[in-house]
């Protein structure tokens, strides 16, 4: 179901951010983001990316982060993009920043890693490693998640740990095979697609998730839609987590 949203444009972002920020004390609330183009693409076939978004998606992208206690990217995104991962954009605190990281392939030099700000710093790995000073490292078990092979670091485990370190509100900011697992596993409570006005015609898409044979069992959750100040869209879809 789609619930449109008859309010400022302005105002869209913070409304949809107002769920993070209520959210249960309890328990882990995980919000992931993507930004794509109207085709569902979220890169060129060379990998660029930036900026399909305008300014008021990137703003609303540093107002889920100032939302949550930490944000999560793998490590593809950690290299491809070397990301900050800080609140520049609003005003807000800077959440503690992860990194998916489970071959070690991190560099100590990486920006999201450096003490600028105070900010903790954590890499999540299967085994113990050398680590930049100051920076955490989490041991989560790998779980065999692809028909040909392939290990990933388990979702739900890393959710488990980072909760009780008491980082209790997640974003899953990228990339979209990050995104996808964390949705594959049940344990995103929301989702936040930020669609802009432009088609691209090829190119990496964004959710690749589990294959389905019927139309029945897709995902269609509820959804409230906000148009935004410069007309990108924002989806903002409540996925019920598995397990809750």
């Amino acid at each position: 179901m789609l619930n449109f949203k008859p309010i400022p444009p302005s105002d869209g972002s913070e409304l949809a951010v107002s769920a993070i920020t209520n959210a249960r004390p309890d328990r882990p609330f995980v919000v992931a983001q993507l930004g794509q183009s109207l085709d569902g693409r979220i890169a060129t076939p060379t990998g660029e990316s930036r900026w399909i978004n305008r300014d008021a998606a990137l703003d609303h992208v540093h107002r889920l982060r100032a939302a949550v206690d930490a944000v999560v990217v793998g490590i593809g995104t950690a290299l491809a993009d070397d990301p900050i991962l800080n609140v520049r954009r609003v005003p807000g605190r800077n959440p503690a920043r992860v990194v998916i990281d489970p071959n070690h392939r991190l560099p100590e030099n990486a920006r999201c890693m450096c003490p600028v700000d105070g900010a903790p710093r954590l890499v999540i790995r299967g085994s113990d490693g050398t680590i930049a000073n100051g920076v955490e490292t989490v041991r989560v078990d790998r779980d065999v998640t692809t028909g040909d092979g392939r290990t990933s670091m388990c979702p739900r485990a890393i959710v488990d740990a980072l909760f009780q370190r008491g980082y209790r509100k997640l974003l899953i900011e990228g990339g979209a095979t990050t995104v996808s697992a964390f949705i594959n596993a049940g344990v995103v409570d929301r989702l936040h697609v930020l669609v802009a006005p432009v088609i691209l015609g090829s190119g990496k898409t964004g959710l690749d998730l589990a294959p389905i044979a019927r139309l029945a069992e897709a995902h269609r959750p509820e959804t409230d839609v906000y148009v935004l100040a410069d007309g990108d869209v924002l989806f903002d879809c409540k996925l019920k987590a598995r397990g809750t």
